[in-house]
């Protein structure tokens, strides 16, 4: 059985995206545009996985949005994918307890994401298609 992904990203272009990527790889996915969009799709079924934008409608509503779905889901996998260090030259990552535990997220990954690499991250943390 296929996993279910939610999909949260405000630029359509990369949504539409990712979103075709995944669904050809075998996936359902649930791709929104905004947290409130996301929260909304939640209540309607729960995703086996979650692959968060950063900057959605603000510039930190990706913290908040793995912060929502960790507090709610604590075992689901989270992915957060950005483009900050590019544009702000600030660097951070999931790779220590410490950062885990603030950012909330399993796995950061830089934009643009190689579709091999997301798959590969979703297959390490059991989200196969």
């Amino acid at each position: 059985m296929a996993h279910n992904i939610l999909l949260v990203d405000d630029d359509v272009d990369y949504l539409t995206a990712m979103r075709l990527q995944l669904e050809s790889a075998g996936y359902h996915v649930t791709a929104v545009e905004s947290v409130a969009a996301a929260q909304e799709a939640i209540k309607e079924q729960v995703p086996d996985a979650a692959i968060v934008d950063l900057m959605i409608d603000e510039p930190d509503d990706g913290f908040s949005m793995c912060h929502f779905l960790k507090k709610n889901h604590p075992s689901m996998p989270v992915i957060l994918v950005t483009a900050v260090t590019s544009e702000t030259g600030l660097d951070f990552d999931a790779s220590t307890k410490e950062e885990r535990a603030w950012i909330k997220a399993d796995v950061v990954l830089a934009k643009p994401v190689r579709f091999e690499q997301l798959e590969r991250e979703l297959s390490r943390l059991g989200v196969e298609a």
